[in-house]
């Protein structure tokens, strides 16, 4: 079978998102968050009230690891637990107020580095990648 390029559009979209990972972690630093906190932390605002379990369905990790990252972030105040008022076994996690600054702060770092990123393509150039990489992942 002759190569039709497929494994090095295979490999290029590897490295791609090896650098996206390195530059989302470098950009975390100034904030000591991982890029699971950092998600976590994320879902926690957006939805403002959900239970380990959503967390973890959200994450795609498993309960055990939603817990591990809910405390590591309410052990920096970032995030609080609170009884489920429709079962006392559950809890909910919020946002705390330094949870939410955090929050913005760390939306507005990653998208200027995403911004820095893409800004090596066009715009015709960013809206066919956007097209092509949903079409990838849909």
């Amino acid at each position: 079978m002759a190569d039709d390029g497929t494994g090095e559009l295979g490999d290029l979209l590897m490295r791609v998102a090896r650098t996206q990972r390195r530059r989302w972690r470098d950009a975390l630093a100034p904030w000591d968050l991982s890029p699971h906190q950092a998600r976590a932390l994320r879902v926690v605002c957006e939805r403002d009230g959900d239970r380990l379990s959503d967390l973890a369905d959200a994450l795609h990790i498993a309960p055990r690891s939603a817990t591990e990252v809910a405390d590591a972030l309410q052990e920096r105040g970032l995030v609080e637990r609170s009884p489920d008022p429709g079962d006392r076994r559950a809890v909910i996690l919020r946002p705390t107020d330094e949870g939410r600054r955090v929050r913005a702060e760390v939306g507005r770092a990653r998208a200027a580095d995403s911004a820095e990123l893409f800004a090596r393509l066009g715009p015709e150039d960013r809206v066919a990648l956007a097209r092509l990489l949903r079409q990838l992942t849909d």
